[in-house]
C-alpha cells in the first residue's frame, strides 16, 4: 500500500468518524443555550419569587432586610426558600417583629441562613454541613427519602433562576444562637 492511497484512507476514516461528531457537538451547543435562555428568561431568584405568590412574605422580608438588590445580583445563589405558610408557623407575632426596622439586622441573619453561595441543584446536595452565607453551617439530611435542611423539608427542587437556583422549604430556618 503506498503512502497515497494510506493517507486517503486515514482522512476518510476521519471525516467519517467527524461527521458524527459536529451534530452532537452543535445539538449539546443548542441546547444550552436554550437552557440560557430558559433562565434569562425566568428572572433572578427576587424575580422568580415575586412572581409566585407563595413567596410573597420571603418578598417582603428581603426587601425589609436591605437584601433584594443583593440576591438580584449575578450571584449565583442557592436559597432555600420558605413559603407563606412556613412563614406564618413561626410563633405568633414573630415576623411582625422581625420585620421592624430595629430587629432588620436579625432578619437578615435569618433570611441569609436560607442561601448558600454558588448554584447547587438537587443532584449536587449531599448529607453533611453546607456553609450557609449567613455564616453559620445548617446540616443536610436525607430522611425517608426526603432531603432537609436545619430540620426543614425540601418540598420542591430546582426552581430555576437566572442567577441560581430555589430550593422551595417548608420551614424557616433560624440560625443558632440567634435570640428574637
Amino acid at each position: 500500500m503506498n503512502r497515497k492511497a494510506l493517507w486517503t484512507g486515514a482522512m476518510a476514516i476521519c471525516l467519517g468518524l467527524g461527521a458524527g461528531v459536529v451534530p452532537v457537538v452543535a445539538e449539546q451547543g443548542a441546547k444550552a443555550e436554550k437552557m440560557t435562555k430558559e433562565a434569562k428568561a425566568s428572572g433572578t431568584i427576587v424575580d422568580v419569587a415575586a412572581a409566585d405568590k407563595n413567596f410573597s412574605t420571603l418578598v417582603k422580608a428581603v426587601k425589609a432586610a436591605g437584601l433584594a438588590e443583593t440576591l438580584a445580583g449575578t450571584g449565583p445563589f442557592t436559597v432555600f426558600a420558605p413559603t407563606n405558610e412556613a412563614f406564618a408557623a413561626l410563633p405568633a407575632g414573630t415576623v411582625d417583629k422581625l420585620m421592624q426596622p430595629a430587629n432588620r439586622e436579625a432578619l437578615r441573619k435569618v433570611l441569609t441562613y436560607h442561601v448558600v453561595a454558588g448554584r447547587v441543584k438537587s443532584g449536587d446536595v449531599k448529607p453533611g454541613a453546607v456553609k450557609t452565607v449567613q455564616g453559620s453551617p445548617a446540616m443536610v439530611a436525607v430522611e425517608g427519602g426526603k432531603a432537609k435542611i436545619a430540620g426543614a423539608e425540601i418540598v420542591k427542587k430546582d426552581v430555576m433562576a437566572s442567577n441560581g437556583v430555589i430550593h422551595v422549604v417548608n420551614k424557616v430556618m433560624l440560625p443558632p444562637g440567634l435570640r428574637l
